[in-house]
Order: C-alpha cells, then sequence, then structure tokens
C-alpha cells in the first residue's frame, strides 16, 4: 500500500491507497495520523505495516485519492540522511565539479559507502512547497532519488526525495559539502510511503525528473534504480553502524539524473520527480 499524510482545517489524517482505492485510517482510528503510527504497532506486534492496516479497512470507506502535488510529509522523520557516488554519472560529475576529482572515484569503488547527513526535519518541504536554493551559490541542482523510510532502524517503505545541492559550494572544497547539503528547505520528501510489499524490487524502479521554466521543459532525464552500484540494505547497514538512528529516519539513495554542467535551478523553476510504484514528487524552487 502507500501512505499519505494530509492535512486540513480537521488536523492530520492518514491515508491509505490500495490500487484505485483509498481508506480514511484516521477515520476509523482517531490516533492513527501518521505513518510511524502503525510502524510502531508493526513493530511491537511483529507484522507488516500492511497487515496492520488490514486490520483497520473494513471500519472505514472509501475516500478519493488524495492528490500527489497537495499532501504533507507523507514521514514524521527526525533525521534524513543520504548517500553519494552511488551511480556512475554521479562520480563522473562529482570529477567534473571538483578540483579534487580522484577522491570521488575512490569512493565510488570503494568497500564503504559515502554516507552524511542531510536535514532535519524543519528543513524538509512537502510536495507543492518550494525547494530552497542558496544565494551564495551560482550553481544549485536537483537530484532526485529514492528515499529507505526506517523505524527502529528496519526498512519499512520507501519514498522519492529531492537532495537539492549546491554544487558551486562542494565543488570549490569537497569540506564545503555541509554547506553544499544543508540549509533551509534544503530537501523535500514524498508524496508518500510505499511499502515494501507496493514497491517489490526497490533495485529495479524507473525514475524520471523533469524541470520547467516559463512553461518550457528546460531538463528531463530518465534512469533506473538498477543502475545503482550498491543495495539499500547496504547502505541501511553502513548508516546504523556505530550510529544511534532515531526512532524515524529517511536515507537517500544517491541519484544518476545529473544536468549537464551549466545548468542551475532559478527561482520559480518546477521540479517533477516521478518513481515507478512510489509516486510524484513536485515542488517549485526559492531562494533562501
Amino acid at each position: 500500500m502507500r501512505y499519505y499524510r494530509t492535512v486540513g482545517a480537521d488536523g492530520p489524517r492518514l491515508v491509505a491507497r490500495r490500487g484505485a482505492d483509498a481508506y480514511d485510517l484516521t477515520a476509523a482510528r482517531p490516533n492513527v495520523t501518521a505513518f510511524e503510527d502503525l510502524a510502531y504497532v508493526a513493530n511491537v506486534s511483529d507484522r507488516t505495516v500492511d497487515e496492520v492496516t488490514g486490520d483497520l479497512l473494513d471500519e472505514t470507506e472509501t475516500i478519493p485519492v488524495p492528490d500527489e502535488e497537495a499532501v504533507g510529509i507523507p514521514t514524521l522523520v527526525d533525521e534524513v540522511w543520504a548517500a553519494g557516488v552511488t551511480y556512475e554519472i554521479s562520480e563522473q560529475a562529482r570529477e567534473a565539479e571538483s578540483g579534487m576529482p580522484e577522491m570521488y572515484l575512490d569512493v565510488y569503488g570503494a568497500e564503504r559507502p559515502e554516507v552524511f547527513f542531510k536535514a532535519t526535519w524543519d528543513r524538509v518541504v512537502a510536495p507543492g512547497e518550494a525547494v530552497g536554493v542558496r544565494s551564495d551559490s551560482e550553481w544549485n541542482v536537483p537530484e532526485p532519488e529514492l528515499g529507505i523510510v526506517l523505524y527502529e532502524g528496519d526498512i519499512v517503505g520507501y519514498t522519492a526525495g529531492n537532495d537539492v545541492s549546491s554544487r558551486s559550494i562542494e565543488g570549490e572544497n569537497p569540506l564545503y559539502l555541509p554547506q553544499a547539503k544543508v540549509y533551509d528547505r534544503c530537501c523535500s520528501l514524498g508524496p508518500c510511503v510505499a511499502t515494501p510489499e507496493a514497491v517489490g524490487d526497490p533495485h529495479d524502479l524507473a525514475m524520471t525528473m523533469t524541470v520547467e521554466r516559463d512553461g518550457e521543459t528546460v531538463y528531463e532525464g530518465e534512469t533506473s534504480t538498477g543502475k545503482m552500484v550498491r543495495t539499500c540494505e547496504e547502505l541501511v547497514s553502513y548508516l546504523s553502524r556505530h550510529n544511534s538512528v532515531p526512532e524515524s529516519a529517511v536515507l537517500l539513495t544517491g541519484t544518476s539524473l545529473v544536468p549537464e554542467e551549466g545548468f542551475t535551478l532559478t527561482p520559480a523553476d518546477e521540479v517533477h520527480i516521478d518513481i515507478e510504484s512510489v509516486g510524484h514528487l513536485a515542488n517549485d524552487v526559492t531562494t533562501v
């Protein structure tokens, strides 16, 4: 199933989607307003999230499927982390932007992946809200990525993410990576959390990204998570080594859609990311 979090005048609500049908789970259980509420019950009862939801479906009626551009952040994530240089094209792009390109080649082929901190909850924006680009960077790009949703360190689902990056800052010196990656509105997540049962093989999903400016498409690309050199399980294992991951976390898995050198996001651009079996994540762009 896919799980959406909507926020309206009556407060947050959790909606489950199975095929063409959507169900208001909060109508069945008023205290179920977030994906984590289901994940907690699944964790303590040793069941899957979808199995827990199955107990509630007979107690609620179907509702219209949520608009994927008008929903909230799908998970009450405490921390967002990210993995870098997991696709060959990402390694090439990092080499092109950097004055020390050899270090990225070493990471791509190394046993240990690059894992870095990306965002806290208050730096993440929902679908339909504006992601940010830094005013002190002249080269800013979107990075569409499959996000692994974790609960108590276990994989409980997947979402789409935009790891917005300041390539000019990162390229100036690799030690500036935190400033290139972590700032206000630096990340978007959504539109839903899709469970492992809904996704199937996360290493075989089609992914597309388009960027529209003044009604015209200025970037368009497509790829597959099958090009990722590492598995989701491997990346999660390195994130959690000697690191106390919070109850709810997302790990972005890297990108293989990199706009050509010279392309930069500008205010009012619209970024559209689609991941097979997950959904459509759309955000416009603003300067921070």
